[in-house]
């Protein structure tokens, strides 16, 4: 590798990295904004809620009103819940496409060394270049695989949180339904 291509690669990585710096900030942007989003409409929510309360004649309407109002909380939270996870893991997956294409790179620039270094290798040494490559290949199958079962593990935790989520919405719109029936 020459000097002009070492400037090359390391300015190409300051870029990538740069890069995921920014997509990073990107997203915390983007869950600070949801978050002050969710906080204000959940305390102007609440300031109502309780004028309501206040104002309640009996018994009757205040359990009434305390009904009416945990459902649209309820849906709210989960909601909130569902775009962290959708932010979260757009962050992930362009993060992780990034990295991968980091790794392909240097595997690929590695593997252009160790060429280069065989073509000027002394006479004999083919199996020690051999034995080179194959360790090399051995570990790229090694990371691809631990990179297929980190991403099936994220897809599993990801159909787990929608899951978790459609059950917790169903919950909160039985109970709802419930305590209507008993008003």
């Amino acid at each position: 590798m020459n000097p002009e291509q070492l400037i090359a690669a390391q300015k190409a990585q300051f870029e990538n990295l740069f890069n995921m710096v920014t997509k990073t900030m990107d997203s915390m942007e983007k869950l600070v904004t949801l978050s002050m989003q969710t906080v204000k409409s959940t305390l102007q929510d609440s300031a109502e809620e309780t004028m309501a309360k206040m104002s309640a004649k009996d018994l009757q309407s205040l359990t009434t009103q305390q009904g009416q109002w945990m459902e649209p909380l309820a849906e709210r939270m989960l909601s909130y819940a569902q775009h962290v996870q959708q932010i979260t893991s757009g962050a992930q997956a362009e993060i992780a496409k990034n990295a991968e294409a980091q790794v392909a790179e240097m595997h690929r620039q590695f593997m252009a060394l160790v060429d280069s270094s065989a073509k000027h290798a002394p006479a004999g040494s083919e199996p020690a270049v051999a034995m080179m490559k194959t360790a090399i290949q051995g570990a790229n199958a090694a990371y691809e695989s631990v990179r297929k079962a980190s991403k099936q593990a994220g897809e599993m935790a990801e159909k787990n949180l929608h899951a978790a989520t459609t059950a917790a919405r169903q919950s909160v719109e039985a109970a709802s339904t419930r305590s209507r029936r008993k008003t």
